[in-house]
């Protein structure tokens, strides 16, 4: 059952893939196995930072992708404490930490992933304060919230961290920015790990998707032991869940 998922996945995204190439959507030459870099990433951003759930928002955590560049530096901008994963959580300290009362440089140039890597602290998730608002990156998502990333299950990951930590409450919503032609009208396959979204931003539109699905926690039984030996933070929660 898990590979004939796995395989429904990965010929959704493949679909995605292909028809943001086919209408020149993306600024990427090649997009396959990326977060699209979506055409007008700005203008999405704009639209979030209209909602009240954005402006009510004092801490943000959000994915390192390209896509979402603006929405970091809009945050920023606007004085909101943001969290922002270490690409593939390769360090003890997961989190980079984006203060705007500390930078050194523009919420432009700290926004960036590889200026926020040089500059900003990591922070442990024991040290990360309640997130008011998520804001992930996906490759395909449906109008109930089912969310498709780039297969690699960081963002799953991230989210359920957070959520074993106590860190996503109840109110925390869960946003997505991307194309249009990245909003699927019918089903797309989910696995239990996975967490859904409670709105989708474009540039035109905002939709807001049905009840929340979110993990209670890591799945332990489902993560290979190389996964957790690759990634430090799970290592160090696997000895002491053991």
């Amino acid at each position: 059952m898990t590979n004939s998922i796995d395989d429904l996945k990965n010929a959704a995204r493949a679909r995605i893939w292909d028809t943001l190439t086919a209408h020149a959507a993306v600024h990427d030459t090649d997009v396959h196995g990326r977060i699209p870099n979506f055409v007008n990433a700005r203008l999405a951003a704009d639209r979030l930072a209209e909602l009240p759930s954005w402006k009510a928002a004092r801490v943000i955590k959000a994915v390192p992708d390209k896509a979402q560049l603006p929405v970091r530096a809009r945050a920023l901008r606007e004085g909101k404490l943001v969290y922002m994963a270490v690409p593939r959580l390769a360090k003890q300290r997961p989190f980079y930490l984006l203060d705007p009362e500390r930078l050194t440089v523009s919420p432009e140039q700290a926004a960036d992933s590889h200026v926020a890597a040089d500059i900003a602290p990591t922070v442990e998730v024991d040290s990360v304060l309640p997130i008011d608002l998520i804001v992930c990156g996906s490759v395909a998502v449906n109008r109930h919230g089912v969310r498709l990333g780039k297969g690699a299950g960081y963002s799953d990951l991230e989210v359920a961290l957070l959520q074993e930590a106590g860190l996503i409450r109840p109110e925390t919503l869960i946003a997505t920015t991307v194309h249009s032609l990245q909003v699927v009208d019918g089903e797309l396959p989910e696995s239990e790990h996975d967490f859904s979204v409670d709105l989708i931003v474009t540039p035109e539109e905002v939709i807001t998707c049905g009840p929340p699905r979110r993990p209670a926690g890591l799945m332990w039984e489902r993560l290979p032991a190389e996964k957790i030996a690759a990634i430090p933070a799970l290592a160090t929660r696997a000895s002491q869940h053991n």
